[in-house]
């Protein structure tokens, strides 16, 4: 496909793709897909683990329904998790395995042919690109002075996006019938939400593994226009930014996104969306919090990470302290790999709170009441927790920077 992509296509557009997805090396590749995220059942309550059973059968029976054009997906199963900071909930939808198999195939398959053309300001959900990508720009835009931002964001984007419009998105590059017909099924896939089910008008579900590369697909001649006027604009799925050097520029910008939003049928959240000034306010984008030229994890990361740590760290836990330090070591790591780049006064400050957290449980352990502080840092002094292996997130930051250094 890359191949005949540089020799291209007859008038631009694909004739003939179908095939490639119900191959069965591209199910195969696609069920690898699927098992390595894991992912809950669906509503047939069917895992990972239970379709890999009877692998051979159950892939050679998906290729014979879309060879034959008798595939139908099953209802997506609704579930509502936690929004991080808040009391908030947001769904998320579950599809079948089988389903998700079948939606990777087709991610394969079309995947490379919009991809190419996608801008370079885009970098969620694209291969080879990703969050920190994406900050590494804006923080090299805020140096350049671009600090006047307009931080915008889409209300529901991924529940109201227009199926008509995204279609025609689709249409574009391709004119295989039976793929453009399979993209449509999965737009207008039922959703089951407990003992309720319906037929959505609008929207692609969050959790769909068709659904990112559609969202980037619907969004992409914004991020084309956004670049041929001149606006530095950083994108990550639904949440992106503006930078400019002036209010005025910042002002202006956010005019022309809102005139493209309308005319998408899409809308720009009234309260969330806004400018600021990042010398003065700063503004939050992608679990970082950017002020003044620095940054550092935004209030709800430091949230989720705390609740993450605060279960894993209970006083009544009844682990040995080895098990404990080797369970939260896990989380440290993930969390510094992520947030390496924030001011250096936060690794001291979580690395601080890290160890207020397990002199509390040791406390406990010697019939103690209250919180470890006081005497106990005597009594476990930060030699102690480092004699244990506790993973210091001070020593990995002075460590990254000597790397760099050299």
């Amino acid at each position: 496909m890359l191949t005949a992509l540089e020799e291209r296509v007859r008038g631009g557009k694909w004739f003939s793709l179908m095939d490639k997805v119900w191959r069965q090396r591209t199910l195969w590749v696609a069920f690898q897909q699927v098992a390595a995220n894991d992912g809950a059942a669906g509503v047939d309550h069917q895992t990972v683990e239970d379709f890999e059973r009877n692998l051979s059968q159950n892939l050679q029976r998906l290729s014979e329904q879309l060879r034959e054009g008798t595939y139908q997906p099953q209802p997506v199963r609704r579930v509502w998790i936690p929004k991080p900071g808040s009391t908030e909930k947001r769904p998320l939808g579950v599809p079948a395995v089988r389903d998700r198999v079948v939606q990777a195939a087709l991610r394969l398959v079309l995947e490379p042919i919009f991809e190419r053309d996608f801008a370079q300001q885009s970098y969620g959900f694209r291969p080879q690109r990703g969050c920190l990508d994406a900050l590494r720009r804006v923080a090299q835009l805020l140096k350049q002075g671009y600090t006047w931002i307009v931080d915008a964001d889409l209300k529901s984007y991924f529940d109201t996006i227009p199926h008509e419009p995204l279609m025609e998105r689709v249409e574009e590059k391709v004119s295989d019938g039976a793929i453009l017909a399979l993209v449509e099924v999965f737009l207008n896939q039922q959703v089951m939400d407990g003992m309720k089910c319906w037929t959505p008008e609008g929207g692609t579900p969050q959790g769909a593994v068709l659904s990112p590369l559609l969202s980037n697909l619907y969004l992409d001649p914004l991020d084309h226009q956004m670049a041929g006027e001149g606006i530095e604009m950083v994108r990550y799925a639904d949440d992106f930014v503006l930078l400019c050097r002036s209010r005025e520029e910042a002002e202006q910008a956010l005019e022309r996104v809102r005139e493209w939003t309308a005319q998408a049928g899409l809308t720009l959240h009234p309260i969330k969306t806004r400018i600021v000034d990042e010398t003065q306010k700063g503004f939050d984008f992608l679990g970082y919090h950017f002020q003044r030229g620095r940054r550092w994890p935004r209030e709800k990361s430091r949230k989720k990470f705390r609740d993450t740590i605060r279960s894993r760290t209970r006083r009544t836990h009844g682990q040995s302290l080895k098990v404990i330090v080797a369970d939260v070591n896990r989380t440290l790591r993930g969390w510094f790999g992520y947030f390496k780049h924030s001011n250096q006064t936060t690794f001291r400050e979580v690395d601080g709170w890290m160890r207020g957290r397990l002199r509390s449980l040791l406390r406990k352990r010697q019939k103690r009441k209250g919180r470890g502080r006081g005497s106990d840092h005597q009594r476990w002094p930060n030699r102690f927790f480092a004699e244990q292996g506790l993973f210091s997130l001070v020593t990995a930051h002075r460590l990254a920077c000597q790397s760099l250094q050299r």
